[in-house]
């Protein structure tokens, strides 16, 4: 089992439903069989999912084999139903141990004996468990799910009236189970569709791709899935909004300008007194926590001109500490001071790092966070080189880019 941790107040979900998308195209690549590939994909699945029961994450969905993937070739369909059927096999042990039941969704008509057989006794076996379930997806579909399940209703006799979403929710492939509502849908490859998965039980998913292929998706690789997910405000349709975030960006672009360029502070304005007055515009704190706020800030500023660069991170953890508290933000100021010296570092030109700083702090996902980062970096360029009418017009594209994304 993996010894990765997630940071303290990760917000984990329930339901992760994975996608394994790019068995074949990763073995091809090598120059290897593609059967090659499903093998290691299917030994990517097993750590995936046992660092997934290790976050306590409930409810592990993996979509194995669709409705559509019987036009394949009939060797690779025969090594993937018995794939199948060793995967089941060897995980059963770790199931009665981990307390996890197992699932089969899809349909039970086309399989293989030899392979049902397995199935249904894997079932039974982990019935009576309750503290994690994984969902096998063989022969799925999220249309023929819903099919089925009309299908089912009508042969029952109810009548159109009384169909419910309880109702239907009682006939769909995850009935009974305590989390069948995907909160985190994963699909790798590069790919940006979910190809009909899950199609009830996915309203109010989130989606995650991930560029490599299924057999190169770590443990590592989850973490960062999850972290992106826990960033996210998910609305459900319902007001968000953060009385925080209500700064003018056009406001505090001039006064992070100013700031940057220190000679055009107003005379007889304090340093301390200025950089306060930007906190204050930027997060909608009171004057009392921004003056606390300011002196941090400063004192990491200090710190970073006499390269003491841990000390400008104790001020920045201390800095972040506060505007945490006070937003009532799940974001970890050891990460965020961490980014913060790691981009001073290489003079804020970083756009990964200033993608997931603005990500953890802002509680946005690295995709939201794109286009607010990319204009900060195009600031700190024009910065760096001494161009100040160019940096200007970049930072108030920028904060009006972060005022649209987190008001």
């Amino acid at each position: 089992m993996s010894n990765l941790k997630l940071p303290k107040d990760t917000t984990t979900p329930n339901h992760i439903a994975i996608i394994p998308d790019g068995n074949r195209r990763w073995a091809r690549s090598r120059g290897l069989n593609t059967l090659y590939g499903h093998k290691a994909g299917f030994e990517a699945a097993v750590k995936v999912c046992r660092t997934a029961r290790s976050w306590g994450i409930h409810t592990v969905t993996l979509w194995g084999f669709s409705t559509e993937n019987w036009d394949r070739t009939e060797k690779e369909i025969n090594y993937l139903m018995k794939l199948y059927e060793k995967l089941i096999k060897d995980f059963l042990d770790e199931a009665r141990k981990n307390e996890v039941r197992i699932y089969h969704l899809g349909r039970k008509d086309r399989l293989p004996k030899f392979l049902m057989k397995k199935i249904e006794e894997a079932e039974n076996e982990t019935a009576k468990y309750k503290k994690f379930i994984m969902n096998i997806c063989l022969d799925y579909g999220g249309h023929d799910d819903i099919l089925r399940a009309v299908q089912n209703m009508i042969k029952d006799g109810v009548e159109a009236q009384n169909v419910t979403k309880e109702l239907m929710e009682s006939y769909i492939d995850t009935h009974s189970q305590p989390y069948p509502y995907a909160d985190l849908m994963i699909r790798t490859s590069g790919e940006q569709r979910t190809s009909g998965f899950l199609l009830w039980e996915s309203p109010y998913t989130e989606y995650y791709w991930e560029n490599g292929h299924f057999p190169d998706f770590s443990p590592e690789k989850l973490k960062e899935a999850i972290l992106d997910y826990s960033r996210r405000r998910r609305r459900f349709g319902g007001n968000d909004a953060v009385e925080h975030f209500t700064f003018d960006p056009h406001l505090v672009a001039n006064l992070e300008l100013k700031w940057w360029r220190l000679a055009n502070i107003p005379q007889g304005v304090t340093l301390l007194d200025y950089s306060m007055q930007h906190v204050k515009e930027q997060f909608g704190l009171s004057k009392k926590l921004a003056s606390q706020a300011a002196k941090y800030m400063l004192q990491a500023g200090l710190e970073f001109d006499k390269n003491k660069l841990d000390k400008a991170k104790v001020s920045l953890k201390k800095f972040y500490k506060l505007i945490k508290e006070e937003l009532k933000l799940a974001f970890e100021p050891e990460i965020v001071a961490t980014l913060e010296v790691e981009m001073r570092k290489q003079k804020g030109e970083n756009e990964e790092l200033e993608k997931e700083h603005l990500a953890e702090v802002y509680r946005i996902s690295l995709f939201q966070a794109a286009k607010a980062a990319h204009l900060r970096v195009l600031a700190n360029v024009a910065r760096n080189r001494g161009d100040w009418g160019k940096a200007e017009d970049y930072l108030q594209k920028y904060y009006s880019a972060l005022k649209e994304r987190v008001a």
